[in-house]
């Protein structure tokens, strides 16, 4: 399974979500799968890859976080965490997504 974090330059959450998807492969005892990250700079880029706002996380091309719309914008992405709203999803949801998907 390939996993894909896409983000826009300078998004402030970028660091947090491949925090957490690392401690989540980990959590899952996945250490050796290698998440990829993509600069997406400009619209174009998002042509295919399910990004619906930076960050977007996803598995074989697929957002692990389907409620997420796809789009062309570069613009930053919130999820719904059971603390709120936030820039980057729970290692928890992440398990959970990553679960869904197959890993």
């Amino acid at each position: 399974m390939r996993i894909e974090l896409l983000h826009i330059d300078d998004c402030p959450n970028t660091a947090k979500a491949l925090e957490h998807v690392e401690t989540a492969l980990a959590t899952m005892g996945q250490r050796g799968v290698t998440v990829h990250t993509r600069l997406i700079k400009s619209p174009a880029d998002t042509v295919g890859t399910g990004f619906a706002g930076s960050p977007t996380i996803t598995a074989d091309g697929a957002d692990i976080f389907p409620d997420g719309a796809p789009s062309s914008d570069l613009a930053c992405r919130i999820y719904r965490t059971t603390g709120g709203y936030a820039g980057a999803p729970t290692v928890d949801q992440v398990v959970k997504a990553l679960t869904n998907h197959g890993l």
